[in-house]
């Protein structure tokens, strides 16, 4: 029923563009000209810059705020579980706010890149330190016990037999929270940095091509962040003809031990 719906919407929608004259050649033909092409894909590399700063620095911090949550030491448990909580539920956008109209009046000033990428680093830290701690309490604790049994201790354990497994195990919803940061690069026009969709809404308003800019944008952005599908593994095949339809359809141990555990 749904299915229906949505296409009865869309094709009114494109009437309706199509009778406001929205639909026009000339309307897109700007955007097969070269200089508007590089100034929209200038923009696009202004927010793959941004997306690739913050995951540089939202990652290696979400999994040290993993790790202080997880740790038996209340000192680093209770202020890491404070900072999670508390970012989590701060919208984005009010932080970027706060960097933007705050701290220019602490006497304090950063670059406009600065301005957008600290927030979003400083919010997806906390989405990434649940996602690595969910992926720790998602292993079996065969895993930290056997680590301890040769002689490591936390810390080393959590470094070089845990987090790895961990890692590997929460991949997809990593990649997932990846792709989240570069749309949140969308939020640019709040401290005017002209990344995207910014560039976009920029050059549509002085070409009267708003909605073409917009609709090019989102396109440009859904192309970037569509996932390329994964080609068949061959080693799974020829198992799979050797051991016959039982073994095709077996389900394989979640994730392989390290050496140093086993």
């Amino acid at each position: 029923m749904s299915l229906p719906v949505l296409a009865l919407l869309v094709a009114v929608a494109v009437r309706q563009f199509a009778a406001h004259g929205q639909l026009d050649a000339a309307r897109w033909r700007l955007f097969v000209q070269a200089p508007v092409l590089r100034y929209l894909l200038t923009g696009l590399w202004a927010a793959v810059r941004v997306t690739l700063v913050s995951a540089a620095l939202a990652l290696p911090l979400g999994a040290l705020l993993a790790v202080a949550r997880l740790s038996r030491t209340r000192f680093l448990r209770w202020p890491a579980a404070a900072y999670v909580e508390v970012m989590r539920s701060v919208p984005l956008l009010l932080l970027i706010y706060a960097f933007l109209l705050g701290l220019p009046s602490t006497g304090f000033r950063m670059a406009l890149f600065w301005q957008l990428v600290w927030p979003i680093a400083l919010t997806n830290a906390a989405v990434f330190a649940e996602i690595f701690r969910a992926g720790v309490r998602a292993l079996p604790r065969g895993q930290t016990e056997a680590a301890y049994a040769l002689g490591l201790r936390y810390w080393p354990a959590m470094r070089t037999v845990v987090l790895p497994q961990a890692i590997r195990q929460t991949a997809p919803s990593l990649v997932g929270q990846l792709v989240r940061l570069l749309k949140d690069s969308t939020l640019g026009y709040v401290v005017s940095f002209l990344e995207l969709l910014n560039s976009a809404k920029v050059l549509g308003e002085y070409n009267h091509t708003v909605i073409q800019g917009y609709l090019v944008s989102h396109w440009s952005t859904s192309c970037s962040t569509t996932p390329w599908p994964e080609p068949p593994d061959s080693s799974n095949e020829g198992s799979a003809a050797q051991g016959g339809a039982a073994s095709q359809h077996a389900e394989p141990s979640a994730w392989p031990t390290t050496g140093r555990a086993t």
